[in-house]
This record gives C-alpha cells, sequence and structure tokens, in this order.
C-alpha cells in the first residue's frame, strides 16, 4: 500500500500549479505561511465556551464555564464545524496526538454517512428498521477511510474495519438481462496496454448487443485516459463531461445505456452528461486496478456487516470521546468572525439559543452548500480563492428503502439497472449482515433492505411522465418498483407485492409531490472544470481549515473516502500551523503503475505539443 505523509497530493495540482498545469507548491508555500503567521501571532489566551450537550445562550456565565474533560491547553484548542465523516476524521487525527477538540453538528452525527432508524417500526424488543441516506460501499481502492477504521475499537474486541466484508459480485440488469462484471483475479504476463485492454474486452464482450466497433472504440476511449499523463488529465479531460469523451451522442442507445450510463451509474452513481472525464476515468482505473488484485488494492466491492450507525458511526463517536473530545449536538454554525484577517470566533445556534464558540483554530467541515454562505466578505477578502467555492454545484443523490418479507437473490453484491431513467443502484443488505434481519429489527415480518440510490431527480419516469423531483412519496416508490421490475428478469415475479412489506424514502427529502419539494442533504458532483474550483485544506486565513469532500483529495469524487482525506489534509495542517510536530497523519494516494510511467511522460509531451493520447485513434465525430 502506498501512502506519502505530506498533505498535498504530490501527483495532482495544487492550489497554485505551475506552468504548463504541472503541480506546483502552493499548498507547501500556503503551509509555510500558515506556520509563520501563527507563530508570529501567538497563541489565543481565551477561553472555550461549550461543553457537551445542547447549544445554549451566549451569557458572559456560559463564557466562563469550565470546559469537561481534559484540561483546555493553549494553542490547542479546535473547533470542528460538522459531524460528519470529515468533521469525524479531522477529530480522530488530532485527539491522537493531543489536541483539545470540539465538534459541533446542527443534524447527526455521520452526517450523509450515517444510518438512520424508521421511527416507530420496532416491537418486541426489536430495534427500529434501519433507513440510510444511501446505502454505503467501500471500493477496494479506498485507503484512508479503512486506515481510519483500522484505529476504531469495538466495544467487544477488533476494529471497525472488521466489519467491512466482500461482495462477491458486481451486477447489472438490463432489460430482464443479467451482467456481471470481471471478478477479482490476476492480470496474466507484464501490466501493459495490451493486457489491460484483453481483460477489459473479457467483461464487455458480456454486453453482446452492442455494436462490435462501438465496444472497441469505448475501450480505446478507457485505454487513452489510463496512459494519459497529469496534463491531460487536468486539462483535457478535466474539462469535458464523461459522455463528451466517448462521444455518446455520436452512438447508438445500447451504446449509451449499457456502457456509458451502466459505467458511470455502476461506478459511483453518477450521470454522464455532469461528470467530468477526469473523475469518471480515475474511477473506471481504480476499480479496474482493485479487480486486479494491484496497487495493494483490496477486493472491489465491500460494504458493512450492520447499519453503518452500528458498524462505524457510534463505535468512532465513543471513541472519540475516550480521546477527550466533545460533541455537542444542536448546533448550527451560523457565523464566523474576523479580527486583523484571522478568526476570532464563531456562533453556533439551536434549539437552546446562541451560543459564542472561541478556539486557536477552526475547522469547516460542513457541505458546500452550507459552507459557501458562511463566506463573509472579511473571509473572502483575506483569501479570495474562497469566492470559487460558490462555481461548485449539486445534485440530488439520496435513497430509497424497500422491505422485504423474504430476501429475494439478485446478486451478492451491488447492482445497477442500465437503460432506466432514474439511475437506480442498490444492495440486498441483509446477506452481508451478521446479525439476522428479521429478530434484530421491525416488527419480525421483514427479513430484508433492498436499499437503493435514485441518482437522477431530473428524468421523466416510465408510470407517470413526471420526474423524482415532482412525484408524490408513493409515486417515487412505485416509479421505482416499476423499473426495477422492467430490468429484472422476471421482475414482477421477483418483486412482486405480496413480498413487499413497505418502503422509506431519505426524510432529507421534504414536501415530496408539492412545489416545495427540497433535498436537505445534496452531493457535491464533479462537473467539468470543478477542480479548479476546489480549494486545499488550509486556507489564507491562518486559523481557518477546510476539511469537507470538496477539499482537493487524489480520489476526486465526493466520497466517504474524499471526506476522510480532507480531514487528514485539515489535521497536518493544523499541525503545521501550531508548531506541534510529530507525525503527521499518513495520506494514501491512488496506485499509478510504474510499468506506464513511460506512457504518462510520452503524453505529457503529445499533449504540449497540441496531439492526442497515442491510444486515441479514432474520434467519430470528425469525418
Amino acid at each position: 500500500m502506498e501512502d506519502t505523509t505530506p498533505s498535498q497530493n504530490a501527483s495532482s495540482p495544487s492550489a497554485s500549479d505551475g506552468p504548463d498545469g504541472r503541480p506546483g507548491t502552493g499548498g507547501l508555500d500556503r503551509r509555510r505561511f500558515v506556520t509563520g503567521a501563527i507563530a508570529a501571532a501567538g497563541a489565543v489566551a481565551a477561553a472555550g465556551v461549550l461543553g457537551t450537550g445542547r447549544a445554549q445562550a451566549a451569557t458572559p456565565a456560559a463564557r466562563r464555564a469550565p470546559r469537561t474533560g481534559r484540561a483546555a491547553q493553549a494553542g490547542r484548542r479546535v473547533a470542528i464545524f460538522g459531524g460528519g465523516m470529515g468533521g469525524l476524521s479531522t477529530a480522530h487525527e488530532l485527539a491522537e496526538r493531543g489536541f483539545d477538540v470540539t465538534i459541533y453538528e446542527r443534524k447527526a452525527w455521520g452526517g450523509k454517512c450515517r444510518s438512520m432508524p424508521v421511527p416507530n417500526t420496532g416491537s418486541g424488543g426489536r430495534q427500529d428498521l434501519p433507513a440510510e441516506h444511501g446505502f454505503r460501499f467501500f471500493p477496494g481502492f479506498y485507503q484512508n477511510l479503512p486506515d481510519t477504521m483500522s484505529r476504531i475499537p469495538l466495544p467487544g474486541g477488533g476494529k471497525a474495519f472488521d466489519n467491512l466484508v466482500a461482495g462477491t459480485e458486481v451486477a447489472a440488469f438490463y432489460n430482464g438481462t443479467k451482467l456481471v462484471l470481471p471478478a477479482r483475479g490476476t492480470i496474466e504476463g507484464t501490466l501493459s496496454p495490451d493486457s489491460l485492454l484483453t481483460f477489459l474486452s473479457t467483461g464487455l464482450n458480456l454486453l453482446g448487443t452492442v455494436q462490435a466497433w462501438e465496444v472497441a472504440y469505448f475501450l480505446q476511449k478507457m485505454l487513452a485516459f489510463v496512459t494519459s499523463g497529469p496534463l491531460r488529465r487536468y486539462n483535457q479531460w478535466e474539462n469535458m463531461s464523461f459522455s463528451e469523451m466517448v462521444h455518446a451522442e455520436k452512438m447508438d442507445k445500447p451504446y449509451n445505456e449499457m456502457l456509458v450510463q451502466l459505467f458511470t451509474g455502476t461506478l459511483v452513481a453518477a450521470k454522464p452528461d455532469k461528470a467530468n472525464a477526469h473523475t469518471m476515468g480515475l474511477m473506471a482505473e481504480a476499480w479496474v486496478y482493485s479487480t486486479l488484485g494491484l496497487g495493494g488494492y483490496k477486493a472491489p466491492d465491500r460494504l458493512l456487516n450492520a447499519p453503518t450507525n452500528e458498524a462505524l458511526i457510534d463505535p468512532w463517536v465513543a471513541y472519540l470521546k475516550t480521546l477527550g473530545v466533545k460533541f455537542v449536538a444542536d448546533a448550527a454554525l451560523t457565523r464566523l468572525d474576523v479580527t486583523d484577517k484571522k478568526i476570532s470566533g464563531a456562533q453556533v445556534t439551536g434549539s437552546g439559543g446562541t451560543a459564542a464558540v472561541d478556539a486557536d483554530y477552526y475547522v469547516l467541515a460542513v457541505p458546500v452548500e452550507r459552507a459557501v454562505p458562511l463566506l463573509n466578505d472579511q473571509i473572502l477578502a483575506a483569501d479570495p480563492n474562497l469566492k470559487n467555492l460558490a462555481q461548485i454545484t449539486t445534485d440530488w443523490m439520496n435513497g430509497i428503502m424497500i422491505y422485504l418479507r423474504q430476501p429475494i437473490s439478485l446478486a451478492k453484491g451491488h447492482v445497477a439497472y442500465a437503460g432506466q431513467p432514474w439511475a437506480l443502484t442498490s444492495i440486498n443488505q441483509g446477506q452481508f449482515w451478521k446479525k439476522k434481519f428479521g429478530s434484530t429489527y421491525g416488527n419480525g415480518e421483514v427479513n430484508d433492505c433492498l436499499s437503493i440510490d435514485l441518482s437522477s431527480w431530473d428524468t421523466k419516469g416510465v408510470l407517470y411522465g413526471k420526474t423524482a423531483r415532482e412525484c408524490t412519496s408513493d409515486q417515487i416508490f412505485n416509479e421505482v418498483k416499476e423499473q426495477l421490475r422492467r430490468a429484472i428478469p422476471w421482475g414482477g415475479v421477483v418483486l412482486n407485492d405480496a413480498n413487499i412489506h413497505s418502503y422509506y424514502i431519505d426524510p432529507a427529502i421534504t414536501g415530496n409531490g408539492t412545489p416545495q419539494v427540497a433535498n436537505d442533504e445534496p452531493l457535491m458532483i464533479n462537473k467539468p472544470g470543478s477542480w479548479n474550483h476546489r480549494p486545499e485544506a488550509a486556507t489564507a486565513l491562518p486559523n481557518l481549515f477546510l476539511a469537507s469532500d470538496y477539499v482537493r483529495a487524489d480520489i476526486n469524487l465526493a466520497t466517504m473516502e474524499g471526506a476522510n482525506t480532507a480531514g487528514r489534509k485539515a489535521a497536518n495542517a493544523i499541525l503545521d500551523a501550531s508548531g506541534a510536530g510529530g507525525t503527521p497523519a499518513k495520506i494514501f494516494n491512488l496506485y499509478l503503475p510504474k510499468e506506464f510511467q513511460g506512457f504518462y511522460d510520452d503524453d505529457d509531451r503529445r499533449y504540449r505539443a497540441g496531439q492526442p493520447n497515442v491510444f486515441d485513434l479514432y474520434d467519430p465525430a470528425k469525418p
């Protein structure tokens, strides 16, 4: 497993790139600036305000209230706003290094990564039925988050990492046909473009109905990406959609449904016309290397053996509390104060009122749509680059759970439904969970959960002619059920009404079927050019840091892995700024085979000369 200790990924352009778009040293220069500024300013001698529990009115007495747990250390007090993956990851790294950390969260620990109970569905001593914002997926190329999980103890022994289990197949259904992606194995002979092409061809031959020349063209494009150097990746592929890269508009329906849409939907539940080619190429490349067992990657398709809170979030919070981390719930960040181009205080608000927060370092670990309104004129004047955050966009990708009386056998792993308008992907969870579903959750009638991600909320469905945003909750359920049935062999029999107990839609979606429909938890999407708008974890304000999935990360996708990496970067930047020293958090980068270094170097030369990648031989858009 490959790792580097600097928080700036050496293989990706930094916040201030060098000539020709090559990675520069802007990230390192900024960190030196931060360290110097903090050293010059000295430690901030102000008392902390909030301990554990709800946010309360900011009174003089509250400001003088002693902190609970370990005594606050001057110059080492950290306030983290956001208790999702980024915030918890930052807290983990800093608390293990002796910092005094408090996390403030407006909604729920774990953020979009959490699971949640379906209210009032448990009886007879059973827990409520489990639900989630979207099913959990831990590809084999995730390295940072699994490393964190390996350091989270479980109550009965072992580590949270032990709760990861591998699916044995990744499948797709298309018009009643099941397609299975290549299983994990090895590649014969030396790794080369030819051997890689042979492996990919073996997998895509399963598709059958796509014209042979179209399959060959798609594979050619994948090979062109894999052998592209950083200049082409961060300039050409970054600035076009995946659909543009593979010329989806020039190809027929099977090509689009079975290659373009299936490819993006299976890997990351993304939309090919919105996601950039750079991000999609990275995910495909990493998936292939994981399937081949290269780069120290694990099994391609992994998931948890219990609801996310049981398997990860609850043990994590418990462990962080043993390290002295304080958790303040119902506390939404509403203001950041600036004095002399540094954060001088913050304000959180909850049902109990408003409270002031005073710390040495402030970490903004909230999603981009909540971060942008907090960046006031003073912050933007101190760091004009943060204005670019307003250019980052979000979209809807939320879960719907269908609870089944008896399990159904779809696949022993994640499933995509090609050719269906709402870009559905799913997992049958009960087969992977260590506890028996029916005796643990619900009223005893439910024995499985078909957890589904709905990724295209703006496409008209097949029953009502409405987009998912326009549908009522029942209409969403009926549409999803019908689309699954159309994709699955004997779908009406396999997913029959008698076997369906109930359904539950992610409660972040409100106002279903009304003009007021809203999503409280959208997802950042990697539109073309979005990398250029994304910041590093350190800002130009010497005590303000960022730790969310929009921070630049080698994985370059809004994922748990990306947010965990951002948390590690924020922690490392604070280590530098404080002068605390010690071993920084590891940053694990995506694997790139050393056998391809010659191709990368040659492609950089070709890019500078205005030439295409050596494997990009045919463009159907040209006569």
